[in-house]
């Protein structure tokens, strides 16, 4: 049996119990969320669209709300998250620190990229912190990049069931693509107004781990400067790669 913790955090609590709620059962609207947690409906709002904004919840169209990418069952990344975000972030903010963009480092979990650590950029207009949020992994850079170095048959065993939500022989030209020019493009995919540039973490064996992002709002963007990004990526990722290595 577990007891509620003595100083337990009420706010924190009724996001979990919520979360489990979503989890457990097929859809809840606000009035149901407020009266399963008990409290008001401007409560259950706020703490539903938190849920939202980190992925934990999705909102339909007739409002009601469901388990979002987090939440829904999937293939797990085999990735050792802790590892890579100790290895990765000396390394990401050398990279803002030289391009003033915000980067991520993200893992592949089934059909969903994850981002495991993020780093803003300093300017004024920059792209926020993303760490933790989960994207569709073949709308995200990193994601794509992640997805270009998988087999024929393990991509179209991630995307069996993904119906016509996915045009797989479209995204596998894309990611042909991808492979050839070494890194992966998301113009507004998954945001409007963002743009990023992403690369696979170097892997001697097997699928890479990881993929690293260099993200800007999609105004900075020119591509008369992709060169530059991608040279700066492909540093980084390498110094990953060499940070991952046993000593």
């Amino acid at each position: 049996m577990k007891n509620k913790p003595p100083y337990a955090i009420e706010s924190v609590d009724h996001a979990l119990h919520l979360a489990t709620l979503l989890q457990q059962e097929n859809s809840l609207g606000v009035a149901e969320a407020a009266e399963r947690l008990g409290v008001s409906r401007s409560t259950a709002h706020r703490l539903l669209a938190m849920l939202v904004y980190r992925d934990f919840a999705e909102q339909d169209a007739d409002r009601r709300y469901r388990a979002g990418p987090v939440l829904r069952p999937g293939d797990a990344t085999s990735a050792p998250v802790s590892l890579l975000r100790r290895a990765a972030l000396p390394h990401l903010e050398a990279l803002v620190a030289k391009q003033r963009e915000t980067a991520n480092l993200m893992v592949l979990a089934g059909t969903q990229a994850l981002f495991v650590a993020s780093v803003e950029g300093d300017q004024v207009l920059r792209v926020g912190d993303r760490a933790g949020r989960a994207l569709p992994a073949h709308l995200a850079s990193g994601g794509k990049a992640l997805l270009a170095a998988l087999s024929p048959g393990e991509l179209a065993e991630r995307y069996a069931d993904a119906g016509d939500a996915v045009d797989l022989p479209r995204l596998r030209r894309e990611l042909a693509l991808v492979r050839k020019r070494g890194f992966a493009l998301n113009d507004g995919l998954t945001e409007a107004g963002l743009t990023a540039v992403g690369m696979a973490v170097p892997a001697e064996n097997g699928a890479p781990a990881a993929a690293v992002s260099l993200a800007m709002p999609s105004a900075r963007f020119d591509r008369d400067l992709l060169p530059r990004w991608v040279a700066a990526l492909s540093a980084t990722t390498t110094a990953i790669e060499e940070a991952l290595r046993p000593q």
